[in-house]
């Protein structure tokens, strides 16, 4: 039995379904589940590890803006609550092995692109650090004897249930609806990967894990960056023409510019992407139009923190 943390995001909900597919069992935990579960409720998380094999742990606040706007929160719920995940692992009787969801946000800006995993951390925000603290923690959790891995995501897109102000989905939809695409520095550059690559790579850490493989943190990437200029290029000749673009500043805390080096997860785990970002963009688009999910006013910018806790704490990474 493996427990999903966070299994009702983008990351969660597409290996959840994975597993299931693969015949393996599932148990979810997510604050949006019908009987609502908090990854920083002690009780709750004992509880759901109770038989336990093992856990991937995606819960966390799960945006950069949502961190910049209540670090607290973000440090109690990334940091906080996953040391106590840990320690509930090591003090159970058949300990569970742990696979944790960190960020490419880990390596800043990086002077030499395309970025391996052996680039030297830094940290630019909030979230940044909560994800370098939480590798620490795998690092620790290992030299005490858990089996644990570390994945590093990266710009992850490809559904229509993913947070609607992230840039993909927000510039998808407004392809399908003559909307606006709010470019936030046209020529920031992100390695986007597309969610059935990435977890499907996700399954293989997995695999790996359970078979007592102890990796060095690994990232999955296509090696291919995209600029938001390019890509609102994209929504712009889709919607053929009909999408309305505007320059924004871009935010001081973001990282600008990534494209990861996709050789470690190739040689470890068999892992390539399949899915570029044209490719990936067209059927989000068309996901979004078979959806009919047009009706409220179309937008393609990156949001301000969300009140509701409730919404913070999501599987769905940055």
């Amino acid at each position: 039995m493996i427990l999903v943390t966070g299994s009702r995001g983008l990351i969660g909900s597409a290996i959840v379904s994975r597993l299931r597919d693969h015949g393996q069992e599932v148990r979810t935990f997510d604050v949006r589940d019908d009987v609502r579960q908090d990854i920083c409720d002690p009780a709750a998380l004992a509880a759901a590890l109770d038989g336990i094999d093992g856990v991937i742990h995606l819960a966390a606040i799960s945006r950069v803006v949502w961190a910049e706007g209540d670090p607290a929160l973000a440090w109690s719920t990334n940091v906080d609550a996953f040391a106590n995940l840990v320690d509930l692992a090591l003090a159970a009787p058949r300990r569970p092995w742990i696979v944790f969801a960190s960020s490419r946000e880990v390596y800043g800006e990086q002077a030499t692109l395309p970025v391996d995993e052996a680039a030297v951390l830094a940290p630019m925000n909030v979230y940044a650090r909560s994800k370098v603290a939480g590798e620490a923690l795998v690092a620790r959790a290992v030299a005490e004897g858990l089996a644990a891995n570390a994945v590093r995501f990266s710009s992850v897109y490809g559904s229509i249930c993913d947070h609607e102000d992230r840039v993909v989905p927000a510039f998808a939809r407004a392809a399908v609806s003559n909307g606006v695409v709010r470019v936030e520095g046209a020529d920031n550059l992100f390695d986007f990967t597309h969610i059935d690559d990435v977890a499907r790579g996700l399954h293989l850490l997995v695999d790996a894990t359970i078979a007592g493989r102890r990796l060095d943190p690994v990232h999955f990437v296509t090696g291919r960056g995209t600029t938001l200029g390019d890509l609102a290029g994209i929504a712009m000749r889709m919607s053929g023409g009909g999408v309305r673009r505007e320059e924004r500043a871009p935010r001081s805390y973001d990282v600008t510019r990534f494209v990861g080096n996709p050789d470690r997860a190739k040689r470890e785990l068999g892992w390539a992407a399949t899915i570029g970002i044209a490719k990936g963009f067209a059927q989000l688009a068309d996901a979004f139009r078979s959806a009919q999910v047009l009706d409220e006013p179309p937008f393609a910018s990156a949001a301000s923190p969300r009140a509701d806790r409730l919404a913070l704490v999501s599987a769905s990474n940055r």
